[in-house]
C-alpha cells in the first residue's frame, strides 16, 4: 500500500471556533472545503497520516521528524480559553523508518533537536478538522528545512516508498498558508508577488503540474511571504511517478493571507512524472546556456571554484588563463563579491570591501573559492553540484560617506555600516530588499551592531557581472 491521497490545507488558528469566536465564518468556503477533504480522508481509513508543517521544529540543514510515542497541543497561545487539548499518537516505526530512508537518499533527517514537544498550529488545525470525521490513525509530523526544492521533493518520495514497504494505508497532508502579502492591512504590506504567487499555486493545485511547481522562481516565493510552498513540494514528491486526479476546492484571502484547499488522488504509474529529475534536467540545460553567455569576470569565478573542487587543493591563477583576461582585470584593484546560486537560491556569497589582492582577477579567483567552500551559512559545494551553479561577480566602486538613509537607493547603492571595528555590508539590488530601512537593518545585523548604537554609513555602487 502506498499514499492513498493527499491534500493542501491552510492553518489559520482563527478558523477553529474556540479561537475565532465567530470570525471564522468570514472564510466559510475554506471551512467547507476543509471539512470536505477531511471527510474524504475519513472514508479512506488511513493507518498513517503524514503532516508536513512549516511551524514544526525548523532547521536550515535538517528535516526534523517528531520522535517518540506522541505529543499534545492546544490553541491557548492564540487566545483560546478552556478549549480542547489535542493528543496525537505517533507512528513511531514509520517516523524512524523515514529517517533511515532519507539518509539512504543523502538527506539529513531524523528526530534530533526537538526543543518543544507541543504540537504546532500547522499540525493542530488540520487535526482539528480531521478528528471530526476520523481518529483511528497514527501521526507522522515532519518539518520543512532550508534545503533545496528537490530535496523537499525527495523526502516526499521517501514517504511514498516507505508506505509501500510497510504496507501502510497513508495520507499526506501539506499544511501551509499561501501568500501573506495580499493586502496592506494584512500581516505584511501588500506586494504584487502575493496575488501572483497564489494564482500560480492554485492553478497548479487544479492541474497537478508539479514540474511547474518546482520551477517557480524563488524571488516570487520570497516576495509573496508564503509559508506553504515547500509543504506542497513534499506532497508532490509523495505522488512521484503517479498520474494524479487534482482538484482545487477553494481559495480565499480576505485577511491579506491566501488560504487554498486542494485534493489529490494518485492513479496509475507514469515514469514521465518523475519531476525532480525533469526539473534538474531543465536547470542543467539553463545553466549550460547561461555559461555560453558568460563574460570574463563570471567565467573566471566559475573556473576558480571548479578547479579548486576538482583538483582538491588550492591552485594559483594559471598564467595561460591570465593571459586571456581583459587588461582591466589585471591592472584594476577593487573589492569584489562573488555570489553563487543553485536553482535560483543563494548557495554562497563571499567578498571583500576593499581590495586585498594585486588585481581584480586575483580578487575574483580567491573570493569565488571562498564563496563555494567557506560561507558559514552553507555546507561546502560538492563536485556534483558544479554544473547547476550560476555565478555573479560584483566589482565595488569606492564607498562614500553619507549622513542619512535618504541618500540611499536600494537598487543603485549598497551600504556599509560600521561602529568601531565592526562592519557590515549589503550589496545593492537584492531580492526581497525593497527599502533603505531594510537594507541598513540587515547590514547592522551582519555587523552585530544594535539599532540604538551609534554607527556610520557609507554607500557604494557596483558593476555587476552575471
Amino acid at each position: 500500500m502506498s499514499v492513498l491521497a493527499a491534500c493542501l490545507v491552510p492553518h489559520p488558528p482563527m478558523i477553529v471556533p474556540e479561537v475565532g469566536g465567530g470570525r471564522e465564518k468570514t472564510i466559510q468556503r475554506t471551512i467547507d472545503a476543509y471539512r470536505e477533504v477531511m471527510r474524504r480522508i475519513g472514508e479512506l481509513k488511513p493507518e498513517t497520516v503524514v503532516v508536513a508543517s512549516p511551524h514544526s521544529v525548523l532547521y536550515a540543514d535538517y528535516f526534523h521528524i517528531s520522535p517518540g510515542e506522541g505529543a499534545e497541543g492546544d490553541f491557548s497561545a492564540f487566545g483560546a480559553r478552556g478549549g480542547n487539548r489535542y493528543k496525537a499518537v505517533y507512528d513511531r516505526p514509520f517516523a524512524e523508518g523515514l529517517a533511515v530512508a532519507a539518509s539512504m537518499e543523502g538527506l539529513a533527517a531524523g528526530g534530533l533537536g526537538e526543543r518543544d514537544r507541543e504540537l504546532d498550529h500547522g499540525t493542530l488545525v488540520p487535526l482539528h478538522f480531521l478528528n471530526e470525521f476520523y481518529t483511528d490513525y497514527r501521526l507522522v509530523r515532519m518539518s520543512l528545512s532550508g534545503f533545496s526544492v528537490t530535496e523537499h521533493y525527495r523526502l516526499g518520495k521517501c514517504v511514498a516508498q516507505l508506505a509501500e514497504q510497510l504496507d501502510r494505508r497513508t495520507v499526506f497532508i501539506a499544511s501551509g498558508d499561501l501568500s501573506h502579502r495580499l493586502k496592506d492591512e494584512g500581516p505584511y504590506s501588500y506586494a504584487p508577488e502575493g496575488p501572483a504567487f497564489d494564482k500560480e499555486i492554485m492553478e497548479i493545485a487544479g492541474s497537478g503540474d508539479f514540474l511547474r511547481l518546482l520551477s517557480m522562481k524563488p524571488d516570487l516565493c520570497q516576495g509573496a511571504g508564503e509559508c506553504g510552498y515547500r509543504s506542497l513540494v513534499m506532497l508532490a514528491g509523495a505522488l512521484d511517478e503517479r498520474r494524479v486526479e487534482a482538484e482545487a476546492l477553494s481559495y480565499e484571502g480576505p485577511f491579506g493571507v491566501g488560504y487554498g484547499v486542494a485534493w489529490f488522488v494518485p492513479t496509475e504509474r507514469d515514469r514521465d512524472r518523475r519531476f525532480d529529475l525533469l526539473f534538474e534536467e531543465q536547470e542543467l540545460a539553463a545553466a549550460a546556456a547561461r555559461r555560453e553567455g558568460e563574460d570574463a569576470y563570471v567565467r573566471l569565478a566559475r573556473l576558480s571554484l571548479e578547479s579548486r573542487i576538482e583538483k582538491g587543493k588550492a591552485t594559483a591563477l594559471p598564467e595561460q588563463v591570465a593571459e586571456k583576461l581583459p587588461e582591466e582585470m589585471l591592472r584594476q584593484k577593487a573589492g569584489v563579491f562573488v555570489s553563487l546560486k543553485k536553482y535560483g537560491q543563494l548557495r554562497g556569497c563571499i567578498g571583500t570591501i576593499q581590495p586585498t589582492e594585486r588585481s581584480v582577477a586575483l580578487e575574483i579567483w580567491r573570493n569565488a573559492i571562498s564563496a563555494g567552500l567557506q560561507d558559514s551559512r552553507f555546507s561546502p559545494v560538492e563536485e556534483e553540484e558544479l554544473p547547476y551553479l550560476t555565478y555573479s561577480v560584483d566589482v565595488l566602486r569606492p564607498p562614500e560617506s553619507i549622513d542619512s538613509m535618504e541618500q540611499l537607493d536600494v537598487k543603485r547603492y549598497g551600504v556599509i555600516v560600521s561602529s568601531g571595528p565592526r562592519r557590515g555590508l549589503l550589496l545593492p539590488n537584492l531580492e526581497g530588499v525593497d527599502t533603505p530601512e531594510q537594507q541598513v537593518e540587515i547590514a547592522l545585523q551582519k555587523a552585530g551592531i544594535g539599532r540604538k548604537e551609534k554607527y556610520k554609513m557609507q554607500r557604494f555602487e557596483v558593476v555587476r557581472h552575471t
